[in-house]
């Protein structure tokens, strides 16, 4: 390893404590994972040691962010659905968060997707700002709820994964789910957790109606040309 790089690695890290101590907010968390990102390229495994093993929501969330903007990043829908699926799964599990290597390795070019999670990060700030820690408390409990919380995270990354990427808001409403989800959890907020499941409802909802009116469309081309 060149001493450049490893003077950049020391330099890292004296800055990321700053930004993702224990005190920083979840908004000053992602941001200071945006700013490290690796140059040139980075992979799953490179984002997912700027978090680390124990923040697999904090991680969740700064996948979750490149879904809310209109982005053509290539590989990004299969490399970070996968993940946040996979997170879901783990937390559901009560288990540490594990990456299949050929998804780990996957990398996605830095400028493109740095861009990407700067805009959607904007949403975050706005969530964070109408989010208060301790309220509704029950709905962040341990028990039964925990593992229906938990349960909507896998389901709004299966949504979020759904083959609509083409179609407009198909990826932002089970993003917005997954946000809301995450923020809630990471906050203690039971009303946020709430409005994450919600969303998860619209989410179905609005696939069901793409469903249904393409069969109906498809339904009125063949009787037309019959």
């Amino acid at each position: 390893m060149s001493v450049d790089r490893m003077r950049g690695g020391k330099d890292k890290e004296k800055v990321l404590p700053k930004n993702q101590g224990q005190d920083a907010s979840l908004g000053e968390k992602i941001q200071g994972m945006i700013d490290h990102l690796p140059e040139g390229g980075v992979t799953l495994a490179e984002i997912r040691d700027l978090v680390g093993q124990d923040g697999m929501l904090v991680l969740r969330a700064f996948l979750t962010l490149v879904f809310l903007v209109p982005v053509s990043i290539p590989g990004v829908s299969t490399v970070f659905g996968a993940a946040i699926l996979l997170i879901g799964v783990c937390r559901l599990g009560g288990r540490n968060l594990w990456i299949p290597e050929k998804i780990a390795q996957r990398s996605l070019p830095t400028e493109k997707l740095r861009g990407a999670l700067r805009r959607g990060a904007q949403w975050l700030h706005s969530l964070e700002r109408i989010s208060r820690p301790h309220r509704l408390g029950w709905m962040v409990a341990s028990g039964a709820l925990s593992a229906v919380n938990n349960l909507a995270l896998v389901a709004g990354a299966l949504l979020l994964m759904a083959p609509f990427g083409l179609i407009p808001f198909s990826n932002t409403l089970p993003a917005l789910a997954l946000l809301f989800l995450s923020i809630g959890l990471l906050q203690r907020d039971g009303l946020c957790v709430i409005c994450g499941h919600l969303m998860n409802v619209v989410t179905v909802i609005y696939f069901a109606v793409l469903i249904l009116g393409g069969g109906v469309a498809l339904h009125e081309i063949f009787r037309h040309f019959s």
